[in-house]
């Protein structure tokens, strides 16, 4: 007997049906994801959500877009359960049940946001087939919406739960922050984590970083428009880190570095005694078997292919990933000369947990 012939097992029909029906149906899916993405971006499910039953027309108007497009854009909404259709009087709806995790008055429920990641990694995916076959990986400077997507994103949540909810997470930060303290958000991206805090804490000085000369110049002037006098932007890499901090944050960035180690023990020395880091991160485990059934599985390992790990390892860094969980951030973090590490999450924050931890 051949090896092939012992590792065949029987074909079960049955199975096999099931599964090209559920390979079908991620077709599907990926198809409205897209459309979802494009309804998003052009301000549809916000138009519809104000509208009673319309036209395309009538809907196209409200949006200010082209009706053609509208209305078969509208076909796959439709056929894809997102919104209703009447076809005799040719009008479409869509169910507050439906605009609760669509629309931009949805806040952070707001699903919608997320689908322009699954067109922005339609863009590299040549580049990611090239990685897999050649090593490598993508530059970051291949991604030039994501930092407009990552500040959009995480502005649904700022905006509404980092002073109320996620500053809390630390116990007596909220009066120190009153009172001034120094703070530094590293990998800030375009800076709105540290301008939300800015302005509800006018006592206490705020410090951005990042490595992004477009990210940083966005943060400036965003900062100038506010008038925010405490509040600073600085150009540099994560792992050079000057100054002293009472207070280090981290949001959504550690697992994407480079040098995610060497940025651990940078945040660390730039804590002053008695300081506090608060990071958030991804709210996986770093075992693949802990992570099947997970609700956004798929799309953190699609992610991680497509961004996270890819843009890592292109400049020769640890490349991440998912291999970034539970387990590895305490692991990294205790390496760091951290300890009493808290990890707690937030309603409404399903795709982070947030690390709350002490300077050794």
């Amino acid at each position: 007997m051949s090896t092939l012939d012992a590792h065949q097992v029987p074909l079960d029909p049955a199975r096999q049906e099931a599964f090209a029906g559920e390979v079908a149906d991620v077709l599907n899916k990926a198809a409205l994801a897209l459309l979802a993405s494009v309804g998003h971006q052009c301000g549809l499910f916000d138009a519809l959500a104000a509208l009673p039953p319309s036209t395309s027309a009538d809907i196209a108007k409200a949006a200010d877009l082209d009706e053609r497009y509208v209305r078969e854009w509208l076909g796959g909404m439709v056929v894809g359960g997102f919104v209703e259709y009447e076809p005799e009087q040719q009008t479409y709806v869509l169910p507050p049940e439906h605009a609760a995790c669509l629309t931009t008055a949805a806040g952070p429920d707001n699903l919608a946001g997320m689908m322009p990641y699954v067109a922005l990694m339609g863009e590299v995916e040549q580049q990611v087939v090239r990685c897999f076959r050649d090593g490598g990986g993508v530059p970051y400077a291949a991604y030039p919406r994501f930092q407009a997507l990552q500040a959009e994103e995480t502005a649904r949540v700022y905006d509404l739960a980092l002073v109320d909810t996620i500053v809390p997470l630390v116990q007596g930060l909220e009066e120190r922050l009153r009172a001034g303290i120094d703070v530094l958000d590293v990998g800030t991206g375009q800076g709105h984590a540290p301008l939300v805090l800015a302005r509800a804490f006018p006592a206490s000085r705020f410090h951005g970083l990042d490595q992004s000369d477009a990210g940083i110049g966005t943060a400036r002037a965003e900062a100038a428009r506010a008038g925010l006098a405490n509040l600073h932007y600085t150009l540099a890499d994560s792992t050079d880190i000057t100054g002293e901090y009472d207070l280090i944050t981290a949001f959504d960035v550690i697992h994407d570095l480079a040098r995610p180690a060497e940025t651990l023990a940078a945040i660390a020395r730039g804590l002053r005694e008695g300081g506090t880091f608060l990071m958030g991160d991804i709210a996986a485990s770093s075992k693949l078997e802990a992570n099947v059934g997970h609700p956004f599985a798929p799309a953190l390992y699609g992610f991680s292919v497509f961004y996270c790990m890819t843009t890592s390892l292109s400049t020769g860094g640890a490349g991440l990933g998912t291999a970034w969980g539970e387990e590895t951030a305490v692991r990294m973090l205790k390496e760091a000369s951290f300890e009493n590490i808290d990890i707690k999450s937030v309603e409404g924050d399903p795709i982070n947990v947030y690390y709350v931890a002490a300077k050794r």
